[in-house]
């Protein structure tokens, strides 16, 4: 029997499909960007506001998700929507931005790998050797690269060797994630170290002003964002990359024909892991600001914020814990992100949209082999570029995500016209997701006068500009798949 039309095994339970759900939205940058992004961009009360309206509108649009998951169960989730109502070139736009979507987490995850262990051994720096060179003033060693690559080739290996191997080892690791942020929020609950007096500026700083001034903790507020422009670009700083940072739920449509139970179950898995990925950024965010009085100097520094404040809350056992966690988060997000790309591009080459190669599945395991090649080799780049390339990737990923987004919620108001059915709600629920996905792409790709931190940086531009290229070039090999049916 050919391989190719076996399909794809029905071996994920709904606790594996909430673990790679939520193990997608929560990687590294919930540890990270604490001090990266969030508080100097939006302080605490920006990112806790910016994170429960961009939870609020992942709900919404998982509505559409919920609703057409069962119309069309099949690996391609929201590439095979947009097929059925758009037709096929709205389809490859749709799925070629997707792909961005989850295969750049899996490079910015990897590149997170060699900071975790910087951040854990101390003075020690054993990963700092052999050869070693400078991206946008980063050096990236020999010996970050080789672990980070080895973690990708395993993760890869593990995809390949069955959904059912992968679903398990994703839910151990998405349950030690979420026992580590709940861990890390009780203690900053209750440990007298913690005040909201550490919380100022709660709307953020300029910190590249900050920086060029040699400000310190003590005339930060010179620096703070204030009045109503301030407050908003705070809010939007954040808001703006909702869609990076909730995008996973969406990946559970990927893996629908390998559901072992009902479809009337995604609504509620999605619900609750945008919930628990609501909870560990905005917890993370505040414990990390509420431990530190002088949090601002040790953004500016460039400090991994978040590991000194469990340090300075549960002494060795909280960098433990911060380890453990941000380890979890993220090999779960390789995991899963893998899982997620590579059924996207088997479907479109099953589909005709890429070459028929990406949709070879492995002759004993039935995964797709071949796209998870490519896509361990595209995740290779993460390691070569260094961790400055972490923003770059999240950009990528945000406006692959919006797009997403905005087709899945307006196939649903096709589908419903379609179908000639009187869902009122479900009608209203869509079209503010079609409203809230083209905000958040014209948020990312339009420089708005008086909105700071909030659109693409020049690197993402051309990384996006080499994506689309290459999203050409594959289009131009297929084009005689793109005919439409008469």
């Amino acid at each position: 029997m050919d391989n190719k039309n076996q399909g794809l095994k029905k071996e994920l339970n709904p606790t594996s499909v909430w673990a790679i759900a939520f193990g997608c939205i929560i990687g590294w940058g919930s540890f990270i960007n604490p001090g990266k992004k969030f508080l100097p961009n939006s302080g605490v009360a920006g990112t806790a506001i910016a994170m429960l309206l961009g939870a609020l509108v992942m709900v919404i649009i998982a509505f559409s998700y919920a609703y057409m998951v069962p119309k069309y169960p099949k690996a391609g989730g929201e590439f095979t929507f947009t097929k059925m109502c758009f037709g096929k070139k709205a389809a490859y736009f749709c799925g070629w931005f997707l792909v961005a979507a989850y295969l750049t987490n899996v490079p910015m995850n990897s590149t997170a790998i060699g900071l975790i262990v910087d951040g854990l051994d101390g003075s020690a720096d054993i990963l700092k050797f052999g050869f070693h060179y400078a991206i946008a003033g980063f050096d990236v060693w020999m010996g970050e690269m080789i672990l980070a690559m080895g973690i990708l080739i395993l993760f890869g290996v593990l995809n390949i060797l069955g959904v059912k191997k992968a679903g398990f080892i994703q839910t151990v690791l998405a349950v030690l994630l979420a026992v580590s942020a709940f861990t890390l929020c009780i203690a900053g609950l209750i440990s007298a170290k913690a005040t909201g007096i550490n919380m100022q500026p709660i709307w953020g700083f300029d910190k590249q002003a900050a920086i060029a001034a040699a400000a310190t903790s003590a005339n930060i507020g010179e620096y703070a964002h204030v009045g109503t422009q301030g407050i908003l670009s705070a809010i939007l700083a954040t808001f703006a990359i909702a869609p990076w940072a909730f995008v996973g739920f969406d990946t559970i449509p990927q893996a629908a024909e390998e559901f072992n139970f009902s479809y009337k179950k995604v609504m509620f898995i999605m619900v609750i892991a945008i919930a628990f990925g609501c909870f560990v950024y905005t917890s993370n965010n505040t414990v990390a600001a509420a431990a530190l009085t002088n949090w601002p100097d040790r953004v500016m520094a460039g400090d991994w914020v978040l590991l000194i404040a469990a340090e300075e809350l549960l002494g060795t056992f909280g960098k433990v814990l911060i380890g453990m966690g941000v380890s979890c988060a993220v090999l779960s997000g390789i995991m899963g992100f893998y899982l997620a790309s590579s059924r996207l591009m088997y479907s479109m080459s099953r589909d005709g949209y890429l070459p028929q190669w990406f949709g070879e599945l492995d002759a004993k395991h039935q995964t797709p082999k071949n796209a998870m090649i490519f896509c361990i080799i595209i995740s290779l780049s993460g390691p070569i570029l260094g961790r400055e390339a972490l923003g770059w990737f999240v950009d990528m990923s945000a406006i692959g995500a919006s797009i997403g987004y905005f087709f899945t919620s307006a196939s649903t108001l096709v589908t419903l016209k379609k179908n000639q059915e009187k869902a009122l709600k479900l009608k209203i629920l869509a079209t503010i997701g079609v409203v809230f996905s083209l905000a958040f792409m014209i948020l990312q790709l339009i420089p708005i006068p008086g909105l700071s931190g909030v659109h693409f940086g020049f690197e993402s531009y051309m990384l996006l500009i080499v994506w689309v290229a290459l999203g050409a070039i594959f289009y131009i090999v297929q084009r005689k798949n793109f005919v439409e049916e008469k």
